[in-house]
């Protein structure tokens, strides 16, 4: 799908999945929350309780190198977190 990029697998994320049943995702910039909760509901087959986006704007970044300081930023993303309904889960593990 276009609307979600990737899972984000961290051990805070793993934590929240496990206590909270919520999951994270890196979607597209452009995707509102009904388009997000249609594409987790429509790939997991699940049901999806609530949706919280936040964007992350692209962080300065500068290296020293032989011919002097390079300046540059990092990527802007969107993440998500998907609340899912009670006894419901998502296992990113069964595709390997």
């Amino acid at each position: 799908m276009d609307i979600l990029k990737k899972p984000i697998i961290t051990e805070k994320m793993t934590l929240q999945g496990e206590k909270l049943n919520r999951y994270g995702f890196i979607v597209d910039k452009n995707a509102n929350k009904l388009q997000i909760r249609n594409a987790v509901e429509e790939m997991y087959d699940v049901t999806v309780e609530a949706v919280n986006t936040i964007v992350y704007g692209g962080k300065a970044k500068s290296r020293y190198t032989k011919t002097g300081i390079i300046t540059g930023k990092t990527r802007s993303f969107k993440k998500a977190i998907i609340t899912l309904a009670e006894g419901e889960s998502i296992d990113f593990y069964s595709n390997i």
